[in-house]
């Protein structure tokens, strides 16, 4: 199939689109900054600037390209609703009239995050899936890409329209990757217990949900690499994370220890990922095993770092 792929030269971009070719697919990229896959340059808030691309022959959309988290501070929420919302529509609108049976939409955990959860005062870890609720998205982000799911869904129920909606947790740089005390490979290393994925395992997600779309119709799924802890086990992890990790992990303590890391004293909030892998037949390939599997023989660590990062569209000029 020839995909568009928007936000072709970000995080994602650059490792889904080699993927795309490398199982059949011709690839489209659509970005607003240049990048090694990106052949259009142009904001899907724009309708000419879909149709034109819609005019290359595309069989199917993989909507990985958003205003994200950190872009609060640079863009004004008017901003936000035009290419998160607006720019959602534009694509499935034309998607509809092309009359494709399937649209991958990226989506975030974020979304799921009221205030009330981010401050975790709470006597237990908060557990989620896909059946959390209500959503209370505490910022514009969030807001946005809330809205942009529903339209997937309304698309989906009125125009058959396969929508595939991956809420990913992290798996980008993130501010506190420059954190030397714990270190962002530390942070990130304990984070793939409950809240993260590797940035290649984003990738064969999407390209799963792609192939599955017309069949399951439409769903939403959390995309983390799968927790070892189980939901009796939240009250513990609030209050000793570690001693709970290393039930789980007896070596794992030691592991760190020779690293210099710490694990975490107290987890908040689970990501659980399990609907992706019952409906959807998607696992992450890389978990917290794979990490403490890396300590052990004293390799390289499973997940990308890169805390010099910095969004290619934020490095055009003014």
């Amino acid at each position: 199939m020839r995909i568009l792929l928007t936000g072709s030269s970000g995080w994602l971009g650059r490792f889904l689109a080699p993927r795309l070719r490398e199982v059949g697919h011709q690839v489209l990229g659509l970005d607003v900054a240049p990048g090694a896959d990106t052949d259009m340059i142009g904001s899907v808030a724009d309708r000419a600037t879909v149709d034109a691309a819609f005019a290359h022959g595309i069989d199917a959309v993989i909507h990985a390209g958003a205003l994200h988290k950190p872009d609060i501070v640079r863009y004004p929420i008017q901003t936000f609703v035009d290419v998160n919302v607006t720019g959602t529509l534009n694509l499935l609108e034309a998607a509809r009239i092309a009359g494709h049976d399937r649209f991958v939409f990226t989506s975030t955990t974020s979304l799921m995050i009221s205030q009330t959860i981010r401050d975790e005062a709470g006597d237990a870890a908060i557990w989620l899936d896909e059946a959390s609720g209500p959503l209370a998205p505490r910022n514009i982000y969030g807001v946005t890409k809330l809205a942009a799911e529903g339209l997937c869904r309304l698309y989906a129920a009125d125009h058959g329209i396969g929508c595939m909606v991956l809420r990913t947790a992290r798996f980008f740089p993130e501010d506190d990757d420059t954190h030397a005390t714990p270190s962002g490979e530390n942070l990130k290393a304990n984070e793939m217990l409950h809240r993260r994925l590797t940035v290649e395992d984003a990738a064969e997600a999407h390209i799963m949900a792609l192939d599955r779309a017309p069949e399951l119709g439409f769903d939403t799924f959390i995309l983390a690499a799968p927790t070892p802890f189980n939901r009796s086990e939240t009250a513990e992890l609030k209050h000793d994370a570690a001693a709970v990790i290393s039930r789980h992990f007896p070596d794992a303590a030691e592991l760190y220890a020779r690293r210099g890391w710490t694990l975490p004293a107290s987890i908040g909030r689970v990501y659980d990922s399990g609907h992706a892998e019952r409906r959807l037949g998607f696992r992450c390939r890389t978990g917290f095993s794979e990490v403490l599997d890396a300590l052990r023989e004293d390799r390289a660590l499973p997940f990308a770092h890169d805390p010099s990062y910095l969004s290619p569209k934020e490095m055009r000029p003014a």
